[in-house]
């Protein structure tokens, strides 16, 4: 974005953009929004806008012949697609999803198998596979056929998970004498509890959709063939609501994984107390007293 920044500058004279005018800063808008939402072709990836209001991000993961599975190159692929999805304020919420077959079988294990311990210190391995985890927008998973190894792991990193009827969850790093390295010992436990968690980790048995619906992980489960259309339908949903107080909602969730009750609810009631300085409550609290939709502005 720095080049788009140069460019912008030159455009109103280099002057700072609070000097700029209206046009001109909507200039500024169209343009950011162009190269943020103008398609990108990846190699291992496909994205685009979809939904009736073009509002929702569609990342499907594409590397048939390797059952999806995570090389880095693909991570960073996704890192660039969010980083495009999340500087665009139309777009309301992000889908990842695989094929019918595998949403992703695992990361890259020849890609892997040559590392070292040192290399792995040294380059500090994974820390770059997080971006979705850090994401300030919505994101939903939609699994179909096997997440296994890093495919869990991505699935969890999301805020909600979709699974085709199909689906089969799995931690199975053990069978390759190591453990999961993204967060499949951590996440997994926080969403189904330790006895589920070490039974996944310590055997790597695969686990079906319905039992993961059951423990928690998964919230619901749909035939293979409507998934993406109903995690669709999710992201249409939440993208009618304040961005700005969906932002906040999130991170008041993801911050109850880190605190304690106590803690979590003086959290939650600070963040509660913060959306009476913002537009957008006083616009859906108003809009409900005189029954009409709500038109909200991300303020």
């Amino acid at each position: 974005m720095a080049n788009i920044g140069r460019l912008l500058a030159s455009r109103v004279g280099g002057q700072l953009v609070r000097n700029v005018t209206a046009s001109q800063q909507q200039q500024q808008a169209n343009l950011l929004r162009f190269y943020s939402a103008a398609p990108k072709s990846y190699e291992f990836i496909k994205a685009e806008l979809t939904g009736e209001k073009k509002n929702v991000a569609l990342i499907t993961l594409n590397r048939p012949k390797a059952l999806n599975a995570l090389c880095n190159g693909l991570v960073a692929e996704i890192s660039d697609a969010l980083d495009r999805y999340e500087a665009d304020d139309s777009i309301g919420a992000i889908v990842i999803t695989g094929s019918e077959k595998a949403f992703a079988a695992g990361a890259d294990i020849k890609e892997m198998q040559p590392n070292t311990y040192a290399k792995c210190i040294n380059t500090d391995f994974l820390s770059n596979w997080t971006r979705v985890a850090k994401a300030q927008k919505p994101i939903i998973a939609a699994v179909n056929g096997y997440a296994l190894g890093g495919g869990c792991e991505l699935a969890m990193m999301c805020d909600i998970i979709y699974a085709g009827d199909k689906a089969r969850f799995g931690q199975p790093e053990i069978a390759l004498g190591t453990i999961p390295g993204a967060g499949g010992t951590q996440r997994t436990t926080r969403a189904m509890g330790k006895s589920k968690a070490m039974e996944m980790c310590l055997t790597g048995n695969m686990i079906t959709a319905e039992e993961a619906e059951r423990s928690g992980l998964v919230s619901k489960v749909f035939p293979a063939d409507k998934l993406v259309g109903e995690a669709v339908k999710l992201g249409e949903k939440i993208s009618t609501f304040s961005p700005l107080i969906v932002r906040l909602c999130k991170e008041a969730v993801n911050t109850s994984y880190e605190m304690s009750l106590n803690e979590g609810l003086r959290f939650e009631r600070r963040h509660f107390h913060a959306t009476f300085s913002t537009k957008d409550r006083l616009e859906g609290m108003t809009a409900f007293v005189e029954k009409r939709a709500p038109n909200f502005s991300n303020e």
